[in-house]
């Protein structure tokens, strides 16, 4: 059972990824972190002993980790508690987590942080599946405070070197398709994000994405769904939004629900 005002390892991978998840503080030292510059994913570097400088958070709780679960996560958290915001801290750190197999994200080619410390994303306007999709993964996995900038295509490229951000699914960039792998393949494989729910949702984000929908039979529904939202939201980012949702309702499916089934009508008395 973790201590007080702690989470396990265990509890954290349960809610990670979906609109549950704390805001997570990375406080190892520079050290450690050089030693491993990957991330638990959503989590944001911090300076333990300046947390009153923080950029703003996100509301909600706040989870703190530091290298193996001792004073740096404990004393911020503390820290953090005693200015009026629920905090705990992950119990085994860094190190737990690592142990465990869980999850880590790559940060080799993520873009560099604004002055809040958010990372910064562009692609094209008017978007239908991998550039919702891959902003969802981002918000989720990567950064939950991540900007994402829908530009005319052709603006993509200046847009991206101008405000340092990482452009995708779009031609000749790093994050775009490859062979048969859409975009959103691509950015799972290069973030070091390999899980099973994961790997699932691609299949489908690739059937709808690429026009083959025989490869899953959820990617003509979300196909549909993509192209009604379209339709529906002349705001990209409003479009984002809604989108989130649906993504957020399929992570769910893939990672709980697969083997659940539906009839009509239920509870019918059995015949004697």
């Amino acid at each position: 059972m973790p201590a007080p005002n702690a989470i396990s390892v265990d509890k954290l991978a349960r809610i990670i990824g979906t609109p549950r998840a704390p805001v997570i503080l990375d406080v190892r030292s520079d050290t450690d972190f050089a030693a491993d510059p990957s991330l638990v994913p959503g989590a944001i570097r911090a300076d333990d002993r300046a947390l009153a400088n923080l950029p703003p958070l996100p509301t909600g709780p706040v989870l703190v980790l530091c290298q193996a679960g001792h004073r740096r996560s404990q004393g911020a958290a503390a820290w953090l508690r005693a200015e009026g915001r629920p905090a705990e801290y992950l119990e085994g750190g860094f190190v737990a987590w690592r142990e465990a197999g869980l999850p880590l994200i790559q940060t080799d080619h993520l873009p560099p942080r604004d002055g809040q410390g958010r990372t910064v994303w562009v692609t094209r306007a008017r978007p239908k599946i991998d550039r919702i999709a891959c902003p969802w993964l981002i918000r989720r996995f990567v950064d939950p405070r991540a900007v994402i900038l829908f530009v005319a295509p052709a603006e993509v490229s200046g847009v991206a070197e101008r405000h340092e951000a990482a452009p995708f699914d779009i031609e000749d960039v790093f994050f775009s398709h490859r062979g048969d792998l859409c975009s959103f393949d691509v950015m799972l494989a290069e973030l070091g994000l390999s899980v099973p729910a994961l790997d699932r949702l691609a299949v489908i984000v690739r059937a709808a994405d690429t026009a083959r929908l025989d490869l899953a039979p959820e990617a003509a529904g979300l196909l549909a769904v993509s192209l009604g939202l379209s339709r529906m939201y002349a705001d990209d980012l409003e479009q984002l939004e809604a989108g989130m949702l649906v993504y957020d309702a399929l992570y769910r499916w893939a990672r709980d629900a697969t083997g659940e089934t539906h009839n009509w009508p239920m509870n019918k008395p059995r015949a004697e």
